[in-house]
């Protein structure tokens, strides 16, 4: 006996994430759906059954969908004017309690030259816990925002732009990550990375004409992969310059600067601008039985000795968690540091040294 499929057979499916056609990505939602919700179809889904629904907005607007794109007016175009483009981000459900932000695009102009500040063009969080401001060049990097607790906190993102003409462009994807998850990023994370290797910058990193910013201070973390006790970080390598720009975080890097250690006053110290690797050693070298932890690393050459040779660096202290902090002082001793690029790789605890 045939069984006829019937004219009024409802075809369901789970709201599931899917890739649009034209590579962003969306929800898969049935057409009324997706239009009711003020999304575009962008492709199909759930084997033809069901579109992949993008959300896009831009300023003075407010959102609630997970997934959202916050572009700038006039998006893909560049921008060149001034004003401020705000998004108010509103959780999708109680359960919500951090929000990633992933800079796909994120060209705006960068801080001042003199002390690096961002006074021109800024790109500022509220709402959440305390987010540095930033400016500059960041596209590929991301933030964890700290959503709190309840449905009435919400997170607001804002471009201020200013100043000089500057074809500014930026696309943010706003993903709101339940607190039961297992990819939600670890307390005090304003960045988390996952992956047994891996890559991590500072703001507006780039080595041909990036300036470290000034004013930061946040937390790195890098998920401990199962069997993997330690981490050995490496400054990047960098094909630009003459001279490795990849770690130069204080002194003037158009001259040879070498690594500096340690908190405190004294010429050799980190008391200003810094990056804290917890108990930090050059790989290969033995520390003296009673050895003080190296933690704050700075200076223009990237070890965890007083030394103008760079070295990879490992550190055993669990959680990995790195922390960046600069002043708001660059000039006259600081000039030109483009802040750091490093490349990760997580030690197994059956290595020797761990």
């Amino acid at each position: 006996m045939i069984k006829l499929l019937s004219l009024f057979t409802v075809v369901t499916f789970p709201n599931g994430a899917c890739a649009g056609s034209s590579g962003d990505n969306g929800t898969c939602m049935t057409a009324r759906e997706c239009s009711s919700r003020g999304g575009s179809a962008n492709g199909y889904c759930a084997n033809g059954f069901g579109l992949c629904c993008i959300f896009m907005t831009s300023c003075d607007s407010s959102t609630s969908e997970n997934g959202t794109y916050f572009v700038n007016s006039g998006f893909p175009s560049p921008y060149d004017s001034t004003g401020s483009c705000e998004l108010t981000i509103i959780k999708s459900h109680p359960d919500v309690c951090q929000i990633r932000l992933d800079f796909d695009r994120f060209t705006i102009a960068g801080p001042e030259k003199m002390n690096n500040v961002c006074n021109q063009d800024q790109f500022i969080v509220s709402g959440g816990n305390p987010i540095p401001t930033i400016c500059g060049f960041n596209q590929g990097s991301h933030m964890y925002i700290d959503a709190g607790i309840g449905s009435t906190n919400p997170v607001k993102l804002t471009f201020v732009t200013s100043g000089n003409s500057f074809e500014r462009i930026w696309k943010v994807r706003v993903t709101q990550i339940p607190c039961s998850t297992i990819y939600k990023a670890d307390e005090g994370c304003l960045q988390y990375y996952t992956g047994v290797s891996g890559q991590l910058k500072s703001f507006n990193y780039e080595p041909i004409t990036g300036l470290q910013l000034s004013n930061q201070d946040y937390g790195i973390c890098v998920r401990m992969e199962r069997n993997f006790c330690g981490i050995q970080y490496t400054a990047c390598p960098d094909p630009v310059n003459n001279r490795s720009r990849s770690f130069t975080l204080s002194g003037n890097s158009n001259n040879p600067v070498n690594a500096m250690i340690g908190s405190g006053a004294g010429p050799n110290n980190c008391a200003n601008d810094w990056l804290l690797v917890p108990c930090a050693a050059n790989v290969g070298r033995l520390q003296p039985a009673q050895a003080l932890c190296t933690d704050r690393i700075c200076g223009g050459t990237f070890s965890a000795d007083l030394s103008m040779q760079p070295s990879s660096v490992l550190s055993t202290v669990k959680p990995f968690r790195l922390w960046f902090h600069t002043d708001n002082v660059e000039s006259p001793i600081d000039v030109d540091n483009r802040g750091f690029c490093l490349n990760y790789v997580q030690q197994p605890c059956t290595n020797n040294v761990l």
